[in-house]
This record gives structure tokens, sequence and C-alpha cells, in this order.
């Protein structure tokens, strides 16, 4: 039997987000997999900047995935994959804060200040591993304390490496916006950053919860048809 066209669960980096939706659209349901583990650590991330708790964070994402299943046969590629399923995850957040009883307020403060490194030692020394990992916390717990609107942008920008055009579209604000809460974000960082630290060691979303989310999400769908058959509205 010949399997060329096989799509391989183990190299999901060379297949793009468009073949794995429409072959998902057609009834391969496994696939989905594939879209879990590429925007696990991304969406993680992201819900931890808003909603900033564990469990919560994690029943937020299935919920995520679940909509964007629902409505693959809706989305038309007229915006990149990504900022459609983060702003899905945006809106599950918003409202699991709602049941939480807590408001979001989004009122931005116009700071313009830049981040100041305050550390510059050799991060090759046994000394300076030490205060990597000391900073690593205090880095990850100072943008934990950051108020939402400005955690959140700080996450897609420095942390995920999103642009401003994607971020200002995941977050349906201005590009000037988009600059001023990072700004303020980095302001109100200035006394526990530092430019020694790995960025995809913060709110790492490790693999053991990857693989839970999958089989989280794929136990869902199980019992949905494939999407393109659904009549679902998805606001």
């Amino acid at each position: 039997m010949d399997n060329s066209n096989q799509l391989k669960l183990s190299e999901p980096e060379i297949v793009s987000d468009h073949e794995i939706i429409a072959r998902v659209l057609k009834g391969e349901k496994e696939l989905y997999a594939q879209i879990i583990r590429k925007y696990n650590a991304r969406l993680y991330r992201i819900g931890m900047s808003i909603i900033d708790n564990n469990s919560e964070v994690e029943d937020v994402m299935q919920s995520a995935y679940i909509k964007a299943y629902e409505n693959l046969a809706r989305f038309a590629f007229k915006s990149s994959f990504s900022t459609w399923l983060i702003r899905i995850l945006i809106n599950e957040s918003l409202l699991q804060l709602k049941k939480r009883k807590l408001s979001v307020h989004l009122n931005d403060l116009m700071m313009n200040s830049e981040l100041s490194p305050k550390y510059t030692v050799d991060p090759q020394t046994p000394a300076s591993q030490s205060l990597n990992s000391e900073l690593k916390l205090i880095l990850e717990k100072s943008i934990r304390q950051l108020p939402e609107i400005y955690r959140t942008v700080f996450i897609m920008r420095e942390i995920e490496n999103m642009n401003v055009v994607e971020t200002k579209e995941c977050l349906d604000i201005s590009e000037a916006n988009v600059k001023v809460r990072l700004n303020r974000a980095k302001t109100l960082l200035r006394d526990s950053l530092s430019r020694y630290y790995k960025k995809e060691d913060i709110l790492h979303f490790h693999l053991s919860r990857c693989d839970r989310m999958v089989e989280r999400v794929l136990t869902e769908i199980k019992s949905l048809p494939a999407p393109g058959n659904m009549s679902t509205v998805f606001v």
C-alpha cells in the first residue's frame, strides 16, 4: 500500500495549517492533534497573561480548540490561522473572567520609557547561571503581576515574537496602542527584567501537559461530526 500521501504526525513542521485544516474538514479528525501541539505553548502563555490560573487556562484552551474545530469550515484564511485561533482564545478567556466576576479595565496610560537592563554578568559562569535561574523566577512573577492589558501585549510581542500587526489584530487595538502597552509593560518590569533569560522557559507548557491537552480535545471532537458538516454559528 502506498503511504506517500499520508500525513506524518511526527513531522508537523513541514505541513501547513491550510493542508491540515483541509484534511480535518474531510474527516481526518486525528490530524487536529497537529494544530493543538503547534499552538499549545502560545495559547498557554497568552491565556495565562489574561487569566493567570493554570487549571482555568487549560479549560479555556480546550474550549478554544473545540470552538475552532466546530467552526473550521467558516475559516476562510482571510487572516492567519494563528490570529484567528488566538482571538477565539482571548474571547474564551474574557468569558472566564466574567464567570469569576472580575472586571477587565482597558484604559491605557501614555508612557514611552524603554527597558534598561541592569545586569551585565557573564551568562556562562556558574554564578551567572544561578542568577539567571533566579531572574527567570523574578521575571515570571513580575509578568504575572502586570495589569492584564500590558501583560498580554508583553507576552505576545516579547515572548511569542508576534509582530505589531498580528498583535493588534488579535487584540483589536491600534498599532499605537500595541506600542504604548509594550513600553508601559517594560517600564513596569524594568526593576526585574534582565537580558539574560531564555524566553522559551517563561510560562513553559511542558510536554506532558501538551499530551494531555491533545488527548482532552481529541476525546471531545470524536463525538462531533466533521466540521465541514456542522451548522454551528460562530460568535
